[in-house]
């Protein structure tokens, strides 16, 4: 009876007067100082000091209960207290105040479940009793059993807010104790809590040993040699392999209940759910590898067996299929646990490629070895066949200018760059390339085509095959199993489909094998072989062959030579992963994707602030190579495109489709303007963490959801037309448990409504797009909002409507979402109230000012078929530049000069030039100038061989430029550097997901 009493005691913070008035006075409760006063006096500190700042006032101080270290609930010079920083790096989440605190020695717990997780508890006022009750959010605060209770659950709120403990709770050290304390910065915070994962003893002076802070070579613009290029990336490969190793393998789950089932290759599956998680964890795709373990009971051992997964259903459910039924325990269902199987397989391949691209001349050609390298070399054009006079393609729509535009340049360069805006018709464009690359090598091999994810791979394959050509998908054997649109298409599935119609000897061992599970050690042999050789033939009588970049790198294709290479998306792959088609004998390159859409996933920050995470796409383009921009969107309704357009694209898109195409009668739905469908939906709810303390998520805004897919679902729109987007994890996983839990539908329909991040909606579409930005808060920003690329897609999702809900009040503090509102101010489509009555907004904001979109580095990209007699006409790209020696020289559309925009100290827009030299010994300015006036920049001109083979000559290097021609960077590497999404909060990787790793592609990133 006392325990239970102890109990009741810990969870109900008795007081004598109303519980509102109880956290008024507490929180003004005036402590006083400690006479033995030890900051600065040399005295060894307490044990409960803040294991940062040094800060021990008991009532200022919690203890982790992970680590059993205290932390102070003070900010210092960090966005967010020591306590909460610590709980957030470490993954901790269970805390305890001070004995000698006025609430007492508390360890924080729900009332309810006892549920320790700080980030989703917080506290309600009892309707009748004066005390505080401490409920988590989740389950508990949605029970009914609680709901029941004396309890007003309508007033619950976070014990966490804006980063610190709530001051009634854990007190915020007085300005005087923080400048009595220790100084500690963010980056420090950092640093140590990364230490600690493997020293858990560390403090802040170990930082100070020499070696511990060693920073990676940066990536640059240019290369001086492939040995230098080679060495940059090597490292930052392994810092990524390294960090995404560490993730897999800290990921063993316990306690996971299954079902199991025979397959219909009579294989065993299990069925389970993994715990839902916010954070960078659990995140698994079809052709993951995990390792199921029983531990035994009395009547039987321990076992365990491989799997790879096959399919994830709509309620999250992870099919694994096992690689053996021996001693399976198929009578158990619960007790068993899951470890994630790291494969290096992705990574080996970069660093081979890096490999080639150093040691053997028939990689690629020389002009493509130096041009990569970034040096400074003459155009070239495609030797060959003449330009045909029809640029389509059979079965695939006709091409608009544009489009056309970028076929013809593309068949008569060796390296081009094709720029596709949100619904431009990428994918067809990329079609018709692959066709016409095709139909100009005849006899001299295939076409390879590479995309970084397994769905980008899927949608091009099955577009080219709509041409007549021959295609084949080459997967992954361990996606082999994973049921895709393409399966027809599919190496092993054309394999077995060929042995079963000659019914051979191949095909015979296929059934022995699938009736048996396995063959003799004799028959398997021959099996393999036989399987080879058909494998073979097949892939050299195609005609394209489709992979992922990494794909590229599979033994099946070590004896081919592809002179053409494509590469669809290429601005979501790292330019390692680019490099592994590549250097399977390149002679034609051509990369495609949108530099003003999201890059490349890289999950270590160390590599990504070293530029990891910029693609070859972005480099090259900063090197002066520019993109031809396809110009006429087919997805978007006319309103929809105008902010997009005019805000990435200098207002260069054109719609082709019309207001009349874009309207659905049969879906009513209370548009503020009724030919604008779209709104910005005013929301004034505030910011919670998520359960991970990495995440946020934002209530108010989920309801706001619900109510609106309910309005669309009631007004004749199905579920697979409505998408919902997020850019937080924490708010899709809350907005996906509200809409079951309290949607007045059929809970099918609510499950049926997909919820994702920005990056799984990358590429895709959807009729209706509703879009909860979350962020709401008084000082701690809007974190990786601001990123333009993110709201880029973000906005260009949807096809018939669009609807973003958010705090205009916060996010119009932002440039860019400040410009965004005015857009929907302007077009009378800002409102507030509820969906029944809408109201136009009254809010005011501030003037838009120009948006200087820093993923536009190259402003002077084609946009038109501005082709004669075979060659870009660079006139209107020219720039005279003066030179030591009096001689003026022109640098065209093939320079590597780059210009992009900036804005001076006064605000006028500039354009500027940048030029790098691979031996910058000194340097001479570079010039910016107003508007579209010249801009110089010396340069470093270069030298290759032209007369050499097609292949490069290594016997002739480069020379080592005087220095009267090395330019001066405007901007600096760091300018340049990383574009990684690093959250604002605590600098953690946000790249993409939020804490999304390579393999978290919803659709297969990745080998």
């Amino acid at each position: 009876m006392d325990d239970l009493q102890h109990h009741h005691d810990l969870s109900f913070l008795e007081f004598d007067e109303r519980a509102d008035d109880v956290v008024r006075a507490v929180g003004a409760l005036q402590f006083e100082d400690d006479e033995d006063d030890d900051y600065g006096s040399g005295k060894p500190l307490p044990e409960h000091a803040c294991s940062y700042c040094g800060v021990h006032n008991p009532a200022c101080v919690v203890k982790c209960r992970t680590c059993n270290k205290w932390f102070c609930n003070g900010r210092g010079s960090s966005s967010g207290s020591h306590i909460i920083s610590h709980l957030v790096r470490s993954k901790h989440k269970r805390v305890s105040l001070h004995r000698d605190s006025p609430l007492g020695d508390t360890a924080l717990e729900c009332y309810n479940c006892s549920c320790t997780n700080v980030f989703i508890l917080g506290f309600i006022p009892a309707k009748q009793e004066s005390v505080v009750v401490l409920l988590c959010r989740e389950p508990c605060l949605n029970v009914s059993s609680v709901k029941d209770m004396n309890w007003d659950v309508d007033q619950w709120l976070p014990l966490i807010n804006d980063r610190s403990f709530l001051s009634w709770l854990v007190q915020v050290p007085s300005e005087q104790e923080m400048m009595m304390a220790r100084t500690v910065t963010t980056q420090q915070i950092c640093k140590l809590e990364e230490l600690r994962q493997t020293n858990p003893d560390a403090t802040l002076a170990d930082l100070e040993k020499p070696g511990l802070d060693d920073e990676p070579e940066p990536v640059q613009v240019r290369y001086s040699d492939a040995h230098q290029y080679k060495r940059v990336f090597d490292a930052l490969i392994k810092l990524e392999a390294d960090y995404d190793r560490r993730m897999k393998e800290s990921q063993t789950q316990h306690g996971i209940n299954v079902k199991w089932d025979i397959g219909l290759n009579t294989k065993l599956l299990v069925y389970f759910q993994l715990p839902r998680r916010d954070g960078p964890e659990l995140k698994v795709v079809p052709g993951d590898e995990l390792l199921l373990r029983y531990p035994g009971d009395g009547a039987r051992g321990p076992w365990e067996c491989r799997g790879q997964v096959t399919q994830i259903t709509l309620n999250e459910e992870i099919v694994l299929e096992l690689k053996s039924k021996k001693d399976a325990p198929t009578d158990q269902t619960f007790g068993f646990s899951v470890d994630f199987v790291w494969k290096p397989t992705s990574f080996e391949r970069m660093h081979m490629a890096l490999k080639r691209f150093v040691v053997d001349e028939y990689s690629l050609t020389g002009y493509l070895f130096h041009l990569i390298l970034g040096h400074d070399v003459e155009p070239q054009t495609v030797r060959g066949a003449a330009l045909p006079t029809d640029f389509s393609a059979p079965n695939i729509p006709n091409l608009n200018p544009s489009q056309t535009a970028a076929v013809k340049e593309v068949l008569q360069k060796p390296l081009s760059l094709i720029q596709g805006p949100p619904g431009t018709g990428k994918t067809v464009t990329s079609a018709t390339i692959v066709y016409q690359l095709s139909q100009r090598n005849q006899s001299a091999g295939q076409v390879l085509v590479c995309a970084p994810s397994n769905i980008a791979v899927d949608q091009l394959a099955e577009k080219i095959h709509q041409t007549g050509l021959k295609v084949v998908r080459l997967c992954a054997k361990s996606r082999e199993s994973v049921d895709t649109s393409v399966q027809f298409l599919t190496l092993h599935n054309l394999v077995r489909s060929l042995a079963a119609q000659s019914n051979n000897e191949l095909h015979k061992l296929t059934l022995l094998k699938d009736q048996l599970g396995e063959l003799s050690s004799r028959d398997e042999n021959r099996f393999k072989h036989l399987k080879r050789m058909a494998e073979r033939d097949i892939l050299q009588n195609a005609d394209v062959i489709c992979c992922t970049c990494a794909g590229s790198g599979d033994p099946r294709l070590k004896n081919f030579r592809f002179r053409q290479v494509l590469i669809d998306e290429a601005t979501q792959a790292t330019e390692p992963e680019c490099l592994i088609p590549i250097v399977r004998g390149a002679k034609q390159i051509v990369l495609v994707g949108d530099h003003c859409q999201l890059g490349p996933v890289v999950m270590c920050k160390k590599a990504a602030g070293a530029g990891f995470d910029r693609s070859l796409f972005e480099r090259l383009i900063l090197l002066g190579i520019r993109p031809i921009r396809l110009q006429v969107q087919y997805r978007m309704h006319p309103c929809l495109s105008l902010f997009p357009s005019t805000t990435f694209y200098e207002g260069s898109l054109q719609n082709g489709v019309t207001h009349q195409q874009r309207i659905q009668l049969e879906v009513s739905f209370p548009w503020p303007a009724p030919d604008t469908p779209m709104m910005f939906y005013a929301a004034n709810g505030l910011e919670e963490l998520s359960s991970s303390g990495t995440s946020y998520l934002n209530r108010i805004e989920a309801a706001m959801v619900e109510k609106l897919v309910t309005t669309f679902m009631n007004n004749g729109c199905s579920p697979s037309q409505i998408g919902v987007i997020t850019p937080y994890e924490g708010q899709r996983s809350f907005i996906v448990t509200h809409m079951v839990r309290s949607g007045p539908l059929r809970k099918s329909l609510y499950e049926a409504i997909e919820v994702a991040s920005v990056d799984a909606f990358q590429g895709r579409e959807k009729d209706y797009i509703i879009m909860s930005s979350v962020r709401s808060n008084e000082a701690q920003g809007i974190g990786f909002l601001n990123d333009p690329r993110r709201l880029n897609v973000a906005l260009t999702r949807a096809k018939y409507g669009l609807v973003v809900l958010g705090n205009p009040r916060v996010l119009s503090r932002s440039v860019l979402w400040n410009n965004l509102l005015h857009h929907f101010k302007q077009c009378g489509t800002l409102v507030e109230g509820p969906l029944s009555n809408l109201q136009i907004s009254m809010m005011k904001f501030d003037r838009p000012k120009r948006y200087v979109n820093r993923f536009m580095p190259f402003r002077q990209t084609e946009t038109s078929g501005d082709l004669q007699n075979g060659a870009a006409d660079s006139s209107e790209y020219s720039r005279d530049l003066p030179s030591s020696s009096g001689v003026q020289r022109k640098v065209g559309a093939d320079s590597r000069h780059a210009s992009f925009p900036v804005v001076s100290a006064s605000g006028v827009y500039m354009t500027a030039a940048y030029s790098h030299s691979p031996a910058a010994a000194s340097s001479t300015p570079v010039y910016a100038s107003h508007g579209s006036a010249p801009v110089y920049a010396y340069a470093h001109p270069g030298v290759i061989d032209h007369t050499a083979p097609s292949y490069r000559q290594r016997q002739r290097p480069l020379p080592t430029p005087s220095s009267s021609r090395v330019s001066q960077p405007l901007m600096t590497q760091e300018t340049y550097g990383s574009q990684s999404h690093v959250d604002d909060d605590y600098g953690l990787s946000q790249s993409s997901e939020p804490f999304m790793s390579q393999d978290d592609d919803p659709y297969g990133r990745g080998y």
